[in-house]
C-alpha cells in the first residue's frame, strides 16, 4: 500500500509562491487586468489566505514590482561583479540584454509596472527602484551622469524592441537600432 504524506508549507513558503505567481500573472495583465483568483488558482491557495498573506491586491501587485527591481538590481551586480568603467556598464549591457531575451516575464512586470504608475502607491515603489538601479549603474561604471542616462535610454530602447519581438529579428532597422544601443 502507497502512502502519499502532503508536507505543510509555512507561510512564508506561501508567501514566495504566491509572488512568484503573481508575477507571472501581473506581467501578462497588468494591475487592473488581473485577478487574485488566478493567482490563487495558480499556487492552490484560496482567495481568502492570499489576502491574509498579503492582505490587498495592490499590496501584492507592490510586492511584485519590489521583486521585480530587486531582481534587475542582483542581476546588475553579478554582470558588473568588480569590472568599472565602460566594462561595467557593458558586462551590464549585456547581461540586461540577455536577460531580456531568457526572461519575458521580468520585462513584461517591468513595462506594466510603469503603467501602474498612475497610482501614487506604485509609482513611489516604481521611482525607488528605479533610483537604486541608477545609483548602481553610476556607482559601478563611475560613469559621468550624461552616460549613465545614455545608457538607461538604451535599455529602455532595449525593452521597447524587446517586447515587440525584435530582439534576434532579422530586419535590418531593428538590427540597426540594436547596434546603435550597444554604443
Amino acid at each position: 500500500m502507497t502512502t502519499t504524506t502532503s508536507v505543510r508549507k509555512s507561510a512564508e513558503e506561501r508567501r514566495e509562491e504566491i509572488l512568484e505567481a503573481a508575477m507571472i500573472e501581473f506581467a501578462e495583465k497588468g494591475l487592473y487586468g488581473t485577478s487574485t483568483d488566478d493567482i490563487a488558482r495558480r499556487v492552490g491557495v484560496s482567495q481568502p489566505y492570499l489576502f491574509r498573506l498579503y492582505g490587498t491586491k495592490k499590496e501584492l501587485y507592490i510586492a511584485a514590482v519590489e521583486r521585480c527591481f530587486e531582481n534587475t538590481l542582483a542581476m546588475m551586480r553579478s554582470a558588473a561583479g568588480g569590472k568599472v568603467g565602460e566594462d561595467a556598464l557593458h558586462a551590464i549591457g549585456e547581461a540586461y540584454q540577455n536577460r531580456l531575451v531568457t526572461d519575458p516575464t521580468s520585462l513584461r512586470m517591468q513595462l506594466n509596472s510603469y503603467v501602474a504608475c498612475n497610482d501614487s502607491d506604485v509609482s513611489e515603489v516604481v521611482r525607488a527602484g528605479d533610483a537604486r538601479l541608477l545609483d548602481f549603474v553610476g556607482q559601478a561604471s563611475d560613469a559621468d551622469p550624461p552616460t549613465v542616462a545614455r545608457f538607461f535610454a538604451a535599455g529602455m530602447l532595449l525593452n521597447v524592441v524587446a517586447s515587440m519581438g525584435l530582439l534576434g529579428a532579422d530586419e535590418p532597422w531593428a538590427r540597426r537600432l540594436l547596434e546603435g544601443c550597444k554604443g
